[in-house]
């Protein structure tokens, strides 16, 4: 009888700009002679499960590389009202650079996770227009405005389930790859804006996005001691350095809890603290670390396969 080969899932998860680093994983296992025959992506994990799904890494890889601070910007449309990011640019630029065969026809199993605004419920995306459902799974709140789709507002599926081991699990997989970019995110951060090709702009476009939401700022500062000794102030931080600090705990919770309840065969966890949520022009050093990882894990991986 011949021996059952195992399905292999790969679960890439939430991280905004932390995500380029799936890249540096899924380049580890081709290396290894590892293939995924299941993907499944949360969010920014999503956008790159799905080019990988389509075949498309090798024309993706080099442009996310190319990206500046400033191209980052150029591809915002940025208004007021369910998310500061429209996000048409960014839907355009996708669909004049890549076919949509729809999810059913790609080269590999595929799904992503969005969120359900009105009820709150996962939502496993597995079939249908693939950039439609990219842009559902990383629609984060208070960024990008909600999808529409199926007659639901979608919001990303970080709030949900960050890192889609269950879901891979559902579509079959006997083995599941999960990559978690959320564990060490409320570590203290240094900057690796220095291997950036020119200067990190200050606080990730907070210069900009401050100017937007100027209105939004308390008119002063106080030490809130009611008089007395004065007490060193605390810098009150941007709207933007409140709202992606919330959300990374609240998926960095998330990620814990639902990853103790189901377990993925194999972690892997690039070390990313330093880069931000906007940080998408840090794309080489965030590849690089997600290399790393991965050749970390292999010796777990290679056992865990029988390789």
């Amino acid at each position: 009888m011949s021996k059952h080969h195992p399905r292999i899932g790969l679960a890439l998860g939430s991280g905004s700009a932390r995500g380029w680093s799936h890249i540096g994983v899924i380049r580890v296992l081709e290396r290894a002679g590892i293939s995924p025959d299941i993907v499944c992506g949360t969010s920014i994990g999503a956008l790159v499960g799905a080019v990988y799904a389509a075949g498309e890494l090798d024309r993706l890889e080099p442009w996310v590389k190319s990206l500046t601070w400033t191209s980052v910007l150029g591809m915002m449309d940025f208004r007021m009202g369910g998310g500061l990011i429209e996000g048409a640019r960014l839907v355009d630029f996708f669909r004049s650079r890549y076919q949509d065969p729809g999810i059913t026809a790609l080269g590999k199993r595929y799904a992503c996770v969005a969120t359900e605004l009105a009820t709150g419920r996962e939502v496993w995306l597995r079939e249908g227009p693939v950039i439609d459902a990219v842009r559902a799974s990383i629609a984060l709140p208070g960024l990008f405005t909600p999808t529409q789709l199926d007659g639901r507002l979608l919001v990303d599926g970080g709030l949900v389930n960050p890192v889609p081991v269950s879901l891979c699990r559902a579509m079959g997989a006997d083995i599941v790859i999960a990559v978690d970019l959320n564990w060490d995110i409320m570590l203290h951060r240094t900057r690796v804006a220095s291997q950036a090709k020119e200067p990190e702009p200050p606080s990730s476009y907070n210069v900009m996005l401050e100017a937007i939401m100027s209105k939004f700022r308390p008119l002063a500062k106080t030490n809130g001691n009611g008089g007395g000794e004065p007490r060193a102030e605390v810098e009150i931080p941007s709207m933007m350095d409140v709202l992606t600090s919330s959300l990374n705990i609240m998926q960095m919770r998330i990620t814990q809890s639902r990853m103790a309840g189901e377990p993925a065969d194999v972690v892997i966890r690039p070390r990313l603290n330093d880069v931000a949520a906007m940080d998408f022009h840090l794309a080489t050093p965030t590849i690089v670390e997600g290399e790393r990882a991965a050749e970390f894990a292999l010796p777990q991986l290679r056992d865990v396969l029988g390789l």
